[in-house]
This record gives structure tokens, C-alpha cells and sequence, in this order.
């Protein structure tokens, strides 16, 4: 029984740990790609 609770602790902070990733994406990414779009655009009219 306590090999489960130890596999189940393991499993709630993977969860946990994917959760928390997903909202940093969630919350970061947008601005990354519009930065990204912006150095991608500035650089494709100096090509120009």
C-alpha cells in the first residue's frame, strides 16, 4: 500500500509540474511570438 501512495504523490507532482508549465507557456508564449514576428518582418524589409 505504500509503494501506491508513493506512485500516486509521484503522479499528482507530474501533474503539478505540467500544470504549472502549461500556464508559463500559456502566459509567455503570445509576447514571444509576436517578438519573434516583429524581428522576422523588420528583417524581411531591410532585405528589400
Amino acid at each position: 500500500m505504500k509503494e501506491a501512495t508513493g506512485e500516486l504523490n509521484m503522479t499528482v507532482i507530474t501533474v503539478i509540474a505540467i500544470a504549472i508549465i502549461g500556464a508559463a507557456l500559456a502566459i509567455f508564449l503570445p509576447g514571444i511570438i509576436e517578438s519573434i514576428q516583429e524581428q522576422w518582418n523588420a528583417e524581411s524589409s531591410m532585405g528589400k
